[in-house]
C-alpha cells in the first residue's frame, strides 16, 4: 500500500539490509567501489565530488548494507512488528507485502533486484519480484501515480558531468519532477521538500566554498536521513 512504503523507517531498513556487496559482485563483476570503500551520499566516488560535502558530518546516517541487526532494530522501535507470529511484520494492522520490478531481460538489474528482495525476507518484509517488459515499465515508471505492484523499481542517476552533483541532485530530490507525468528526470518516488528545493535553487548562484559544502552537506543530510530512494551501486559512468 502507499501509505507504509512512504513510511521512512520502512525505506530505511530495507536499505540497510539489501547485500550491496553481492549486488557489486553479480551485476558489477567487482569493478565498482563498495559502500565502504566510498560511504554513500549523492556523490559519484571521484575525489572532486567527495570534496564537496563533509564526511563526518553525516557518518552517522551513512549505511554499508548486510545490516540486519540494525534493521530490525530499526523496525521494531517504530513500533512496525509481526504482531501474529506468522513472521511478518505489519503496519497499522496491514501485513507488509511489496513488489520489487525492473524491466525484464536487463540481467544485472534483475540480479540486484533479486538481492534487495532477499534482504526483506530477513527482516519481516515479504518483498517478491516481478519483471514487466520495458516497453510496459517505462511508460509506468514516468508517469506519477505508480499503480500497486510497483512498490519497489529501480532507475538510474546522472553519472560525471560539467553540471554534477548539482544536475543529479536536482534529478534525485528536485520537487519539480516529484509526481509528475512523462518525467524522464528522476525523483519518480515522488518525493518533495522545501528546504531541499531551496538549496537546489540557490546552489548555482554560490560562489563561496564553504557556504557550497554546507549546501551539499545538508542536501546529503536529507536524502539519508529520509531515504526518498537508495542507491545499489556504483556505475563506472
Amino acid at each position: 500500500g502507499v501509505e507504509s512504503h512512504q513510511n521512512v523507517a520502512i525505506r530505511k531498513a530495507i536499505a540497510m539490509a539489501v547485500h550491496y556487496d553481492t549486488i557489486i559482485a553479480n551485476a558489477m563483476t567487482n569493478q565498482s567501489a563498495t559502500f565502504v570503500q566510498v560511504p554513500r551520499s549523492l556523490m559519484n566516488p571521484t575525489p572532486g565530488e567527495q570534496a564537496l560535502y563533509d564526511h563526518d558530518a553525516v557518518k552517522d546516517l551513512q549505511w554499508a548494507g548486510n545490516d540486519i541487526e540494525g534493521a530490525n532494530k530499526l523496525l521494531d522501535d517504530a513500533g512496525i512488528k509481526d504482531t501474529n507470529g506468522d513472521g511478518n511484520r505489519e503496519f497499522n494492522g496491514t501485513e507488509l507485502h511489496y513488489v520489487a520490478t525492473c524491466p525484464n531481460g536487463w540481467s544485472d538489474w534483475q540480479a540486484a533486484i533479486e538481492v534487495v528482495a532477499a534482504a526483506g525476507k530477513k527482516i519481516g518484509i515479504d518483498i517478491t519480484s516481478n519483471y514487466p517488459e520495458w516497453s510496459v515499465y517505462q511508460t509506468v515508471v514516468t508517469n506519477w501515480p505508480l499503480p500497486e505492484g510497483y512498490d519497489i523499481f529501480m532507475m538510474w542517476s546522472d553519472g560525471a558531468g560539467p553540471t554534477q552533483p548539482w544536475g543529479r541532485i536536482r534529478h534525485l530530490i528536485g520537487g519539480e519532477f516529484a509526481q509528475t507525468t512523462n518525467n524522464w528526470n528522476g525523483n519518480w518516488g515522488g518525493y518533495k521538500n522545501e528546504a531541499v528545493d531551496k538549496l537546489i535553487a540557490a546552489l548555482p548562484t554560490m560562489t563561496d566554498e564553504a557556504e557550497m559544502k554546507a549546501a551539499y552537506t545538508e542536501l546529503v543530510t536529507a536524502y539519508l536521513t529520509d531515504v526518498p530512494s537508495f542507491t545499489l551501486m556504483y556505475r563506472p559512468q
